[in-house]
């Protein structure tokens, strides 16, 4: 670490919203470009900085600030310079001289302690000097809050949001309890609470500590799908977290649920929202499932002629799965690949078309929604989007805020969502809060594939209850019992080993033993074997992989994928972001929802023809432009939509040369390459493998140690989740 000080020349860049800037400082009568985070600072200020010189590829020798601190102007031609700079509205650099010379040294005591006395300066009446010695004191106290914060290693940009949120009241915050801040600022984890807290003293044994590290890790849980967690389970964690009694957790998670942070109910323990989520989806799943009267006969008669007209020829099960559909308000339709769920899909649209009824298509994902279109004819679209989400979301799909609602209810008479497995308990009630009694749901999924990454397990829970009808789809189909990806696949769900001969069409296993070879293999794969064997081009080719870290893990994998498949070239812009870069050409993904940026589809000449807003966790594309001048990135979706991200927005969008199979759900592609190697128990699981062979379309290729595949299929373990949705629905059915 070098420390530098001078005074701040000119501000090049700042981003406001987090205090990044680039800007030159003057020391010792040399220019030196500095960045870093640094609100609340103006040109002409002096500072004294600690950071590193560092070399950028573009800007050449810049000095990296890692902290830095305010200093006083020492003489007057600092205070000139200072306020000259226009730091001070209402100053410029003649009036800030004539200020100067008149009060010489104590120009900054008189601003501050006898401002009227501006007034003798010519240029400035009363009502300016008030002005300005108002704007001094803000400014004063904005930099006391900063420095005083800075002293518990708090960033600037994290200081900024202190201040804004508290003004004057952080000191007192800070010095009795700043675990307040985790309900109140977003950032302000426990754990950054309990670093400031240990700074200023408060001791470990505090009750305030004890509630906000308890609270934290039952919403810590929640990341592992968890809607609740044991007693016992709260306390092991509590204890981990904050080294405290037994006793002293005891009572302060009465104190946490009379202030109604927490539900008990027997030994379980539940985040209010959580409880009345999971109470209220119960009730409504209970209340949406009505049944009708129609005899089977009139609706075999309708499916005769739906199966004469398009041709198709269903399976008893499938008929099976629109009886129950026409009767009941609810119903659950689940199977495997192969067994036939999309033309089930298709022949419930024909039977309420022909009814004249109102439907909608939606799933959990915008790749999961495309492909429910392609299969279906029909227009399908995630269910946030057909909720009509609105506003900017919270941490989690409880702070969205949905224009459908029960106030404002989906206009439709059925509506089909697929891919449930993916439903989390936070989008299923608020999908059910936007669905009338009377309107018919249908759910439709593999209850074998991953769960949910958010809380609960909405589609076991549902059907576990055995409260609602359930038409599972078991047989395999002749076209798709063709396809050894729908029979092995089929095989690992029951246990079963497969072959591994490689005299498959579509199948295929390629045994290594050594992480660099299979990156080889992999490489050789996506970029000569699968595109012409496919017939698909060597970026629809998806790596999927268990892991984000590790020598196979997604985050190597990327960094050498994208090395090969699309190396660096004069003719490709860069730009570093993280530990990594984009370069133009790159495959990416984009990993949260965003609903608020724009979109256009652009036509000849690249004329917009469409706009929207808009892109999901999982769509994919291609960097099509990276402008360092304008700072911006231009990726290129499906569909060809186009959208323009800021530097500051490219935290949303990941490498997608290699992804989780987690990400992958949802999703279908050409081919799939999955490298396998040792893993966590937890995660080398059968449903991982499953959800991950279900990906491919035309052919599926593992490479790795067949020790590990097959270790994968008789591991049954999947991780339990604390949920009970499924009890929840017993108890209203119980109540009728």
């Amino acid at each position: 670490m070098e420390k530098i000080s001078g005074y701040i020349d000119h501000i090049i860049f700042r981003n406001e919203d987090n205090g990044y800037t680039v800007m030159v400082m003057i020391c010792d009568g040399e220019e030196v470009t500095c960045v870093g985070t640094l609100q609340y600072i103006n040109e002409g200020e002096l500072i004294e900085a600690e950071g590193t010189y560092t070399q950028h590829s573009t800007y050449g020798t810049q000095f990296k600030i890692s902290s830095f601190e305010l200093k006083a102007p020492e003489d007057e031609l600092a205070m000139e310079r200072y306020l000259g700079s226009g730091a001070i509205k209402g100053i410029g650099s003649a009036l800030a001289a004539r200020i100067v010379r008149r009060f010489k040294a104590d120009t900054f005591r008189i601003m501050e302690e006898e401002p009227e006395r501006l007034a003798e300066i010519k240029g400035i009446s009363e009502k300016k000097a008030r002005e300005i010695a108002q704007q001094m004191e803000e400014k004063r106290d904005a930099r006391k809050a900063m420095i005083f914060l800075q002293k518990y290693g708090i960033s600037s940009a994290l200081s900024v949001k202190i201040y804004n949120q508290y003004g004057e009241r952080l000191y007192r915050i800070i010095e009795e309890n700043p675990y307040q801040m985790t309900d109140e600022i977003q950032g302000v984890g426990f754990k950054i609470a309990d670093e400031i807290a240990e700074k200023a003293g408060i001791h470990t044994d505090s009750d305030f500590r004890i509630r906000s590290g308890m609270f934290y890790a039952l919403k810590q849980s929640m990341a592992e799908g968890h809607i609740y967690l044991p007693r016992e389970e709260l306390f092991r964690r509590g204890a981990e977290l904050l080294g405290v009694s037994l006793e002293a957790m005891e009572r302060n998670l009465m104190d946490l649920a009379m202030d109604r942070k927490v539900v008990l109910k027997e030994d379980r323990v539940y985040c209010i929202q959580n409880y009345y989520l999971e109470l209220n989806t119960a009730k409504m799943l209970h209340d949406l499932n009505v049944t009708a009267d129609i005899a089977d006969d009139t609706v075999m008669q309708k499916l005769a002629d739906i199966e004469t007209r398009t041709g198709t020829s269903l399976e008893e099960l499938q008929k099976e799965a629109v009886v129950q559909a026409v009767n009941h308000g609810l119903l659950v339709i689940t199977g495997g690949p192969g067994t036939g769920k999309t033309t089930t899909i298709n022949t419930l649209i024909h039977y309420f078309a022909s009814e004249g009824l109102e439907i909608l298509l939606a799933a959990p994902t915008g790749r999961a929604a495309k492909r429910m279109t392609e299969a279906t004819g029909y227009e399908a679209q995630t269910i946030h989007r057909l909720l009509e989400i609105s506003g900017v979301p919270e941490e989690d799909s409880a702070g969205y805020h949905f224009e459908r609602n029960m106030e404002n209810p989906l206009e439709a008479d059925v509506i089909i969502i697929d891919e449930m497995s993916m439903v989390d308990l936070f989008l299923m009630h608020a999908l059910l809060s936007a669905v009338s009694v009377g309107t018919r749901l249908i759910m439709v999924g593999d209850v074998n594939q991953l769960p949910s990454v958010g809380p609960g397990s909405v589609l076991k829970d549902i059907i576990y209850s055995e409260c609602f009808p359930v038409v599972r789809l078991n047989k395999i189909f002749r076209q798709a019992s063709e396809s050894d990806i729908v029979v092995n696949a089929h095989k690992i769900n029951e246990g079963e080993h497969v072959v591994l001969d490689n005299k498959s069409r579509d199948f295929f296993f390629l045994k290594r033993d050594d992480a660099n070879v299979i990156i080889s293999v992999v490489l050789t794969l996506v970029m000569k074997k699968m595109p012409k064997y496919v017939d698909a081009g060597m970026l629809d080719i998806q790596v999927l992989t268990p892991m984000r870290k590790g020598l196979l893990g997604v985050e190597r994998l990327n960094t050498i994928l994208q090395e090969y498949l699309n190396p660096r070239s004069p003719e490709k812009k860069e730009k570093e972001f993280g530990s990594g870069l984009f370069r133009e050409g790159d495959k990416v993904m984009q990993v949260k929802n965003n609903y608020q940026i724009e979109w256009e589809i652009r036509g000849a000449y690249g004329i917009p023809i469409e706009k929207g807003v808009g892109v999901f966790n999982g769509d994919m594309g291609i960097v099509s432009e990276i402008n360092s001048y304008a700072e911006q990135m231009t990726v290129v979706f499906d569909d060809n939509k186009y959208i323009e991200y800021s530097f500051k927005e490219l935290e949303q969008l990941e490498l997608a040369y290699a992804i989780t199979i987690h990400k992958s759900q949802g999703s279908e592609y050409p081919a799939v390459v999955i490298p396998l190697l040792s893993g966590p128990r937890m995660l080398m699981s059968r449903n991982l493998l499953y959800t991950a062979i279900t990906r491919a379309r035309k052919c599926v290729t593992l490479v790795g140690s067949e020790q590990v595949f097959q270790q994968m299929i008789d591991n049954e373990m999947e991780q339990k989740r604390y949920s009970t949705l499924k009890e929840q629905i017993q108890q209203w059915q119980e109540e009728e």
